[in-house]
């Protein structure tokens, strides 16, 4: 089955990003562009159909796509971002997205960030977080209940998003940070906690069988493929100076049952 995977540019703005749990720190911008034009070809080298949007200067945070959509086999939902400033940037994204999938919306007074969903099958997880509150994991809920989809809130600390501390290796396993997220959450799965050095590695994109993982985790990258996952490195260093990762750079989803295309 065909991968969409929907990114954007970087943008020329992104040194005035929205921090929370890392230190500002100075962003060499032609680096960061070319570091996610290589991001891009690993996705297209995975397989995925990459469809790539314009920078947009009047949003630091923009590159990080995944926050403004959560898209299903059956249906897309736009989010309401946790930070004001963001809360823009989906209205350039839904048109795309639409192509493929019908599109739902959060609702004022709900804020939901993409990457405080982590969703494995038919299961749905989402972070209790400072982006994401109790209405918009009920909205979520009520939109994908009547598909099959089971919603789970999960308390974490001491992290961004929820995909900053647990993120999917497998159908059967996970990765996770133990630091910002119990483990009982994910006591039905394999777990393969990152290695105590590398404090920010649970952030990896699962492609099909094998994942795409920041190049600076080399030990992390050890235990993942001791698991028996392949994983794909890539240098994303700039980015993860404006508290990014992998996932939040794309929107990746078969194009699928939902297709309208």
């Amino acid at each position: 089955m065909p991968m969409i995977a929907i990114t954007r540019d970087v943008s020329p703005s992104l040194a005035a990003c929205e921090l929370s749990f890392v230190e500002r720190a100075p962003i060499d911008l032609a680096r960061a562009v070319e570091q996610h034009r290589a991001y891009r070809a690993a996705l297209a080298a995975l397989g995925c159909e990459v469809h790539d949007l314009p920078a947009q200067p009047d949003f630091p945070d923009a590159v990080f796509v995944e926050d403004v959509a959560i898209v299903v086999d059956e249906l897309a939902v736009m989010t309401r971002p946790g930070a004001a400033s963001r809360r823009d940037e989906g209205a350039s994204v839904a048109p795309l997205l639409a192509r493929w999938r019908t599109l739902h919306a959060i609702e004022a007074p709900a804020t939901l960030d993409g990457g405080d969903v982590l969703r494995i099958g038919r299961r749905v997880y989402v972070g209790e977080s400072a982006r994401t509150n109790a209405d918009g994991i009920a909205q979520l809920r009520a939109i994908l209940a009547p598909h099959g989809y089971t919603v789970h809130g999960v308390p974490i600390h001491g992290c961004l998003h929820l995909k900053s501390a647990v993120t999917a290796l497998a159908d059967d396993a996970v990765l996770l940070q133990p630091a910002w997220v119990d483990r009982d959450a994910f006591a039905g799965y394999r777990i393969v906690e990152v290695d105590p050095t590398e404090e920010h590695a649970a952030n990896v994109l699962r492609i099909g069988d094998r994942v795409v993982s920041p190049a600076c985790f080399p030990r992390t990258h050890a235990r993942i493929r001791a698991a028996g996952i392949d994983v794909v490195a890539v240098d994303v260093s700039e980015l993860q100076k404006a508290e990014g990762a992998v996932t939040c750079c794309s929107v990746v989803f078969e194009q699928g049952s939902g297709s309208r295309a």
